[in-house]
């Protein structure tokens, strides 16, 4: 199965035909789509300039979505380091115990939906690699009250079932929030709306 690197030399070569470079980079965002692949797909569509379905496009486009998504990578493989560092630091000190951000973190590993956007047409409109930065300084510094990516406060619990889409989702960007990065007053209002309205959608039943 090819990598990530090989497909995106696949999606830069001007030998390969236009079909097979979009092909590559839709397959680029199965190894790597820090909104879930088709969240990431629809905002690379939106920032890059075309549509979703199309198979004839400029191929200028490709690379530029491509580089986008390299970009973030590598803003993400830089703190993986530096998780991972840190790990082998603390269990050399004798702290095996994983904390809740380290929790989270061993799901995620590789970048995959590290800022899951469970409704795919909802999502930030940063850069991915801004996004991952804001993301990451969060996951850096502590717990707080506001989405590390958009700022925004206003949040919903979200449970389906599977543990990737379950979280505090926030309602101004769609991300999925990490919810070590939420202090406890954040996560409880969150629990609070999803409540509520469960109640309301019970009571127009």
């Amino acid at each position: 199965m090819a990598g990530f690197r090989s497909l995106a030399r696949q999606v830069r070569d001007p030998g390969c035909d236009v079909a097979l470079r979009r092909y590559s980079l839709r397959k680029c965002l199965e190894r790597f789509a820090p909104y879930g692949h088709r969240a990431t797909w629809d905002h690379l569509c939106g920032r890059h300039g075309f549509g979703p379905e199309d198979r004839d496009l400029d191929p200028a486009r490709l690379v530029a979505a491509l580089d986008e998504v390299e970009e973030a990578r590598a803003v993400w493989l830089a703190y993986e380091r530096r998780f991972a560092e840190r790990r082998r630091r603390e269990k050399h000190l004798g702290l095996r115990t994983p904390g809740p951000l380290d929790d989270w973190h061993r799901r995620t590993w590789g970048g995959n939906g590290v800022a899951r956007c469970v409704d795919p047409s909802t999502h930030p409109d940063l850069p991915l690699g801004e996004a991952l930065r804001r993301l990451i300084a969060a996951l850096e510094a502590g717990p707080g009250g506001c989405c590390p990516v958009c700022g925004g406060d206003r949040f919903v619990w979200r449970w389906d079932g599977r543990d990737e889409a379950c979280g505090p989702v926030c309602g101004d960007c769609g991300v999925l929030v990490p919810a070590p990065v939420l202090s406890p007053e954040a996560l409880a209002a969150a629990r609070r709306r999803a409540a509520r309205t469960v109640r309301e959608l019970a009571a127009v039943g």
